[in-house]
């Protein structure tokens, strides 16, 4: 009896197994002759027999189905071929992964292209579903995540955004790449190769000159500041900070990442907070300029005048075209015009003592001045011309008044 049985169940096997040849080539036919419907239906009625689906017909069967699939459904056949070279490299022959791979490059060529062209048409939403299924086409290529999380984020899908950054991390996504530059002779430009050895082609073919490369910085901090600000914007306050506070762990000595806890305290309006993380910021980064300066906009927010003066000059020391830093600058000196203004006020009356402080204001206005004629030469705004033209009013600097009024007519489109 047990005899039989294994005999019925033998004889069972050998007529599946000749039902899936036979389902194959009819679906192979389909394909050859451009049937892709006919074939995808042919595959759909195998892939509940794939667990269990006869060795010798199962690279055929994924190489069938991601052929069938193809640009109609890029994520089926992605997923097809990527078995497909897993299940070849098992058993240890590449009978149709070399067939497969040249289409599987088409399909990432066809998606990228795709997904680049809606992505510069800001159409965010179906770009970040493009660049999504290129990755998963190309697994290697994480560029392509880190792609569609920025994409989401822009559409504002930021649980799609959050669920790929996230994956950017547990991939160990770093963004470190090797841009093979060189200048193109006809244009002037510098251009971007792709790889070393297209350069050095088109180095050699005299196209190009001056090759140089150029490596790319990390961009761990800033995925780990991406997921704060969406956890921030969906208000799990709490899991942000945590989050930036355990890559910070992971990377004590990042300045980025400490900027990026800096910037979330600013957005939860945590002035002290923010304060104390740039101090230990310029610690590990004593010549960065925008450090100072961004101390200096703390403490004058906090009314801390004499140290913010003293921030700005040290951003303006190490960096003596920092425009906004003189702007900042000449503004916290300004600032004690509050009390004199307020004192003048009060004796209106009293001609000696409202002559002695306005002289005082005066004497604070020439004091600022070179600083606002810096900024205004390093960066000219609406901002400081206005300032100017009311400093020069009122230290009665006739000339230079109105040697800027105009400007500042033509900056307010008058």
């Amino acid at each position: 009896m047990k005899n039989q049985i294994l005999a019925l169940s033998l004889g069972l096997v050998s007529v599946m197994a000749f039902g899936q040849k036979n389902e194959l080539k009819s679906a192979e036919k389909a394909i050859k002759k451009g049937q892709f419907k006919e074939a995808k239906v042919i595959i759909e009625s195998l892939e509940g027999m794939e667990a269990t689906m006869d060795a010798k017909y199962k690279a055929k069967y994924y190489f069938l189905r991601g052929s069938a699939y193809g640009k109609s459904n890029v994520e089926k056949a992605a997923d097809a071929y990527n078995k497909l070279f897993e299940y070849e490299k098992q058993i240890g022959k590449q009978k149709y992964t070399k067939e497969a791979k040249p289409k599987l490059n088409d399909l990432v060529q066809f998606v990228s292209t795709k997904a680049i062209e809606q992505y510069n048409a800001k159409d965010y939403a179906n770009a970040k579903n493009n660049f999504y299924a290129t990755y998963k086409l190309s697994p290697k290529d994480t560029s392509f995540l880190y792609n569609a999380a920025i994409s989401a984020s822009l559409s504002k899908d930021y649980d799609i955004s959050l669920k790929y950054y996230k994956e950017l991390k547990d991939v160990g996504y770093t963004g470190i790449t090797t841009q093979y530059l060189a200048v193109n002779k006809a244009s002037g430009e510098v251009e971007n190769l792709g790889t070393l050895s297209n350069r050095n082609l088109m180095v050699k073919a005299g196209q190009y000159t001056t090759p140089t490369d150029k490596v790319l910085e990390s961009k761990q901090a800033e995925i780990v500041k991406n997921i704060g600000y969406i956890l921030v914007n969906q208000g799990k306050t709490e899991e942000a900070i945590v989050a930036l506070q355990e890559a910070r762990k992971a990377n004590p000595k990042d300045v980025n990442l400490i900027l990026n806890e800096a910037q979330l305290y600013i957005k939860l309006d945590k002035m002290d907070k923010f304060g104390a993380l740039m101090e230990e910021a310029v610690k590990l980064d004593p010549t960065n300029p925008t450090l100072f300066f961004n101390l200096g906009v703390v403490n004058a927010n906090q009314g801390k005048t004499e140290a913010a003066v003293k921030y700005y000059n040290k951003a303006i020391e190490l960096k003596p075209d920092y425009g906004d830093a003189y702007m900042n600058l000449a503004v916290a000196m300004l600032s004690k015009e509050k009390e004199i203004v307020e004192e003048m006020n009060k004796n209106l009356s009293n001609f000696d003592k409202y002559d002695e402080l306005q002289n005082k204001q005066k004497e604070l206005y020439k004091q600022a001045l070179p600083y606002l004629v810096k900024a205004d030469n390093i960066k000219r705004s609406e901002g400081t011309v206005r300032t100017l033209l009311n400093i020069y009013d009122t230290l009665e600097m006739v000339k230079e008044a109105d040697a800027l009024r105009p400007i500042f007519k033509e900056l307010r489109g008058q």
